[in-house]
């Protein structure tokens, strides 16, 4: 997989068991998620421009902690 960025789906790091595993480890709960199929096919980006992902402490400053994690075992 190349260098997933903010550009990239969540879908797309939801398929790869290796992103995933780090995203539960922050997001717990994430796969329970009842919304996640609506989400899926949106970049980090818009799911960052969401209001709901303030009101939830996402920032994109924790989202690129995330993604550098993510990069180092991809």
């Amino acid at each position: 997989m190349e260098d997933i960025t903010l550009d990239t789906t969540l879908g797309a790091l939801l398929d790869d068991p290796r992103a995933k595993d780090v995203l539960e480890k922050h997001v717990p709960g994430l796969m329970n998620n009842p919304l996640l199929g609506m989400v899926k096919g949106l970049s980090l980006n818009a799911l960052l421009a969401m209001p709901q992902a303030a009101q939830h402490g996402i920032t994109k400053e924790k989202v690129e902690a995330v993604l550098a994690e993510i990069n180092k075992v991809v």
